[in-house]
């Protein structure tokens, strides 16, 4: 008689699961939402992300809590807000072994783990209590991982492709790519120059491979007989590598792509605008194979969106940064705290006399204004700054901001023209500021204490850059 859907078989201590779901966990690295065929972009081509999207739930409202790799990574695999992490929640950080994280709670049941490419990166763990990464052992490619995996034992596999990395963009695979950059969009933060569009395409290119390559580790699946039984999640860390972007709390760093396929529990081709916190992805992984969310997390599951229930409450989102590299003297973080609803987005910069795209000059890692990467963008934005019509692209993107910053996606969806101090928001922004202060509260979120700069003297494992070792 089936009356479980769940069938657990106890043998000597370990739980035998076979008709629990696999989980294909596949994380892009700086991949912005909007570039994705079935997100609307024409230009770009994800058949695979498409087909995820035709066959399971896509979501439009998926946010990263962090605009950074390995705190949002940190976010992921803790299930709990990038402030309570310690120094889990800066880039190149130490991970802290007392940190309980979804992979190994998935282990104890019976899964088998694995990564491959990038998994909690970059940082390190190595040297702090924990002798594997905190995604699991690390594997050459999934199709490695799979051939070892006991077909009696479900798995769950972080398959972590960094296509979309900029060293992975080499100039002018546009053009292999078939993507025209006259015909590319290119938002109000950045300047409509030939060069600029072309990186944009180059990018677009980078996509598509990062797409390709999940593609294979479904092939993977198919030729096991395994589709069917494994669900397939396919989002990116953060947004793009561009100015505006990684590192920053607008939506160009923080809006991902997310979809989720399910079989026999999402509805195909269904579509959410409910608001989903990466955040929210460890006590989902966690639900999906009948093991109970932690107490301390501060995410929630959305099994019940997959499955198509409402939830009136997923109206909003929380965002927040501290540091992410080493571009200011002292090692100094910009932190931020903000949320982001269907009509606005409101931040909060807590120490707005620092520049927010790091210091001019090089300070350590990167080089001038490193919490903005090198990218031919930038270069030509800061090779021009001088000239007046490039000077607004450099304040948008380089220059310090306001204490509170306000925009209305309805009339500015690129969060160009900052509205903190119009009058005719001012309910507005106290309503948000408010809601902000009570989740601050909620969290225990250390930067309660004006004073505090915890995130400073945490050490930073990221390397020099080659022109500050000259010095």
């Amino acid at each position: 008689m089936k009356y479980l859907l769940v069938s657990l078989i106890f043998l000597s201590g370990v739980i035998l699961a076979a008709d629990r779901p696999n989980i294909l966990f596949a994380l892009g690295d700086n991949w912005l939402y909007d570039h994705a065929g079935a997100n609307g972009d024409p230009m770009v081509k994800t058949p695979v992300f498409d087909r995820i999207s035709r066959e399971g739930m896509r979501f439009t409202r998926a946010f990263c809590p962090v605009p950074s790799c390995s705190p949002t990574r940190s976010c992921i695999l803790t299930g709990r807000a990038a402030h309570q992490l310690a120094e889990a929640a800066s880039l190149w950080s130490l991970w802290p072994a007392k940190l309980r994280v979804f992979t190994d709670a998935l282990r104890d049941s019976g899964y088998r783990i694995g990564y491959s490419d990038k998994g909690w990166s970059p940082g390190n763990h190595v040297d702090h209590g924990r002798t594997e990464n905190p995604a699991g052992p690390r594997f050459k490619s999934f199709g490695d991982f799979i051939s070892q995996v006991d077909d009696q034992a479900p798995f769950f596999f972080w398959l972590g492709d960094t296509h979309t990395s900029l060293n992975k963009w080499p100039r002018g695979a546009h053009q292999a790519a078939g993507i025209d950059p006259a015909k590319v969009r290119v938002p109000a933060y950045l300047p409509d120059t030939p060069e600029v569009r072309a990186d944009i395409a180059d990018y677009l290119a980078a996509v598509q491979n990062v797409d390709t390559a999940i593609g294979a580790a479904i092939e993977e699946l198919v030729k096991r007989g395994l589709l069917e039984n494994t669900i397939i999640i396919q989002t990116s860390d953060n947004g793009w590598q561009m100015p505006h972007g990684l590192a920053h709390c607008y939506d160009a760093g923080t809006h991902v792509p997310l979809a989720v396929r399910w079989p026999g529990k999402v509805k195909s081709g269904a579509v959410s605008d409910a608001f989903i916190s990466l955040t929210d992805l460890a006590p989902t992984f966690l639900d999906m194979v009948g093991v109970k969310p932690w107490p301390e997390m501060t995410g929630r599951s959305f099994v019940d969106v997959l499955q198509g229930r409402s939830d009136s409450s997923r109206d909003h989102v929380f965002i927040e940064r501290e540091r992410h590299a080493n571009v200011r003297r002292g090692d100094l973080s910009y932190p931020v705290r903000g949320i982001r609803n269907e009509r606005f987005l409101y931040l909060r910069n807590l120490r707005p006399d620092r520049w927010p795209a790091g210091d001019p000059e090089l300070h350590f890692a990167v080089g001038p204004f490193g919490d903005v990467d090198g990218s031919v963008t930038k270069e030509v934005i800061l090779s021009h700054r001088d000239q007046p019509e490039m000077r607004r692209f450099f304040d948008m993107n380089f220059a310090k901001r306001p204490a509170e910053e306000l925009y209305d996606l309805a009339t500015d969806p690129d969060q160009v023209h900052n509205l903190a101090d119009n009058s005719q928001h001012a309910d507005t922004k106290a309503k948000l500021s408010s809601q902000v202060d009570a989740w601050m509260h909620q969290t225990s979120d250390p930067r309660l204490d004006p004073a505090c700069d915890a995130w400073d003297s945490y050490p930073y494992y990221g390397g020099r850059a080659k022109a500050a070792k000259q010095k």
